[in-house]
C-alpha cells in the first residue's frame, strides 16, 4: 500500500491492541497491526490518538488586549463598557496581529478546527471580519476556521450594526450570532438572527442566557424559533449562566426541550466563572452550566475557550483540555465516564455541533489527529495533558516536547 505516513503503535479508543495508522493523501487510508508503506514511519510508542480538538467558541478579535483595557478591579462589572472603549482603535493589522499569537496557541494544544465570534459593531465595523478571513486563509495548513458575525453591543434600531451583518454574510461568515441580553430588545434581535440565518442558509451561535437568576430566559424563544424555521441542529447557545440556577426538575424540563428542537449548548467555564457572582461578598455562585445534566436529557453539549486575555477572562492560553479539567472542577465531575465525557465534548461533540461529519479516528477520515502522553481521555482531561504533536491532513502542525529532569550527580 503506498503510504505517505506510518503513525505505528498508536493507542486508539476502544482498540484493545496497539495499532498503525497508514496515513496518504491527507487521509486515514488504513488502521491495523504491522502495516507496510513506501513512506515515513513514527513510532507512538503507546500515545494515545485523537482527532483534533474542536474549539467551538472564541473570541479571537478582540483576545490579547488587556494592555490597553485592564479587568475591572475590585470585582468589578463593567467588562463589556472597557473593551467597548478601545475597539474604535482596533485595525485590521492590530487585530490579525492579536488574533495571530492567540491562533498559534490553540494550534499548539491540539486544535484543528475553530469557529471564532467576530464583532461587526459600528464602533469597529468590518475589520474584525476583514482580519479574521485573512488569518483563516493564511492558517488553513493547520486549522479550519469558520466564522460567526454578530453585533455585541446592540443591534435593535442600530440600522449600521445590520449593515454590517449582513454584509459580512455576503462575504461568506458561515454562522450568525447574536448577544441579545445586552440589547434593549431581546425579542427582536432572536427573530432577526433567525430571518438572517433562513436567508443566507448559515447557523445560528448565540450568547444567551447570562445572569445570576432565572428570570427573563430568551431560551424558550430560541427553541420556538428553532422548531418554526426547521432550524433543528443548526442552532447553538453559549454561556447560559442562568440554567445553572434551575432545579434539577426545571432544568430537565429545559433539557428535555432543547433535545427535542435541537438546540446545542456551549458552556464556557473560565469567563463565565470569572464574571458570575460578582453582587455577592460571600458564598459566590459559580454560574457554570452542568452539562453532563443536559447531556443525559439528550442535548449536545461542548465546552470552549471564549475570551483569552481580555477584561471578560483576563487568562487563558488555548488549551481545551484545561477548560475540560476547569469545567469538571466547578460542575463537580470526577469519574472517568464523565472526564471522558468532558473530552468529547472538545472532540466529537464539538464535531457534531458544527455539523463536521468527516471527522475522527477511521479510514477514510482526514488525518487530522493530536497524539497524547495518556492513556485515555479522561487520564489527558485530569492532568491537563498536552498533545505532544498533531496533524493536520497527516502533515505534522507542531511539536511539543516531554519535559526532562535534571537530576543531580
Amino acid at each position: 500500500m503506498a503510504l505517505d505516513l506510518v503513525l505505528r503503535n498508536a493507542r486508539i479508543l476502544d482498540a484493545d491492541v496497539l495499532l498503525d495508522i497508514g496515513i496518504a493523501d491527507g487521509r486515514i487510508q488504513a488502521i491495523g497491526a504491522d502495516l507496510a508503506g513506501d513512506g515515513d514511519a513514527l513510532d507512538l510508542d503507546g500515545c494515545m490518538v485523537s482527532p483534533g480538538l474542536i474549539e467551538t467558541h472564541i473570541h479571537l478579535d478582540k483576545s490579547r488586549i488587556l494592555e490597553r483595557c485592564s479587568a475591572a478591579p475590585d470585582r468589578g462589572t463593567d467588562h463589556m463598557a472597557r473593551v467597548a472603549a478601545v475597539k474604535s482603535g482596533f485595525t485590521v493589522e492590530d487585530i490579525h496581529s492579536r488574533a495571530k499569537a492567540t491562533l498559534e496557541g490553540c494550534i499548539a494544544h491540539g486544535t484543528t478546527h475553530i469557529r471564532t465570534h467576530v464583532e461587526v459593531d459600528p464602533n469597529v465595523g468590518l475589520r474584525g471580519f476583514e482580519a479574521l478571513q485573512q488569518l483563516a486563509d493564511e492558517y488553513r495548513w493547520a486549522v479550519d476556521m469558520e466564522i460567526c458575525v454578530f453585533a455585541q453591543e446592540g443591534w435593535t434600531g442600530l440600522p449600521e450594526a445590520d449593515a454590517n451583518v449582513v454584509e459580512a454574510l455576503r462575504r461568506g461568515a458561515s454562522v450568525v450570532g447574536g448577544a441579545p441580553g445586552y440589547d434593549v430588545d431581546h425579542a427582536w434581535q432572536i427573530n432577526r438572527i433567525f430571518e438572517l440565518a433562513r436567508e443566507f442558509d448559515v447557523d445560528v451561535d448565540i450568547h444567551l442566557d447570562v445572569g445570576p437568576t432565572t428570570g427573563d430566559m430568551d431560551i424558550h424563544l430560541v427553541c420556538d424559533l428553532t422548531q418554526q424555521y426547521g432550524w433543528g441542529g443548526r442552532v447553538t447557545v453559549g454561556h447560559g449562566t442562568k440554567y445553572s440556577c434551575l432545579p434539577p426538575d426545571r432544568l430537565r424540563d429545559l433539557g428535555a426541550r432543547l433535545s427535542d428542537v435541537g438546540v446545542a449548548v456551549t458552556v464556557l467555564p473560565a469567563t463565565d466563572l470569572f464574571i458570575m457572582g460578582r453582587h455577592q461578598d460571600h458564598s459566590v455562585m459559580r454560574g457554570v452550566a452542568d452539562a453532563h445534566a443536559l447531556m443525559q436529557c439528550g442535548v449536545n453539549c461542548t465546552l470552549a475557550s471564549n475570551n483569552i486575555l481580555n477584561p471578560f477572562t483576563p487568562f487563558g492560553d488555548g488549551s481545551l483540555t484545561r477548560m475540560a479539567n476547569l469545567y469538571a472542577n466547578v460542575v463537580q465531575r470526577g469519574t472517568a465516564a464523565e472526564l471522558a465525557e468532558c473530552f468529547a465534548m472538545i472532540t466529537q461533540r464539538a464535531a457534531r455541533l458544527i455539523r463536521r461529519d468527516d471527522y475522527g479516528i477511521a479510514v477514510g477520515k482526514p488525518a487530522d489527529i493530536a497524539v497524547w502522553d495518556t492513556r485515555d481521555p479522561a487520564e489527558a482531561v485530569a492532568t491537563v495533558a498536552r498533545p505532544l504533536f498533531a496533524f493536520k491532513a497527516g502533515r505534522r502542525t507542531f511539536t511539543a516536547t516531554r519535559p526532562v529532569l535534571h537530576k543531580p550527580g
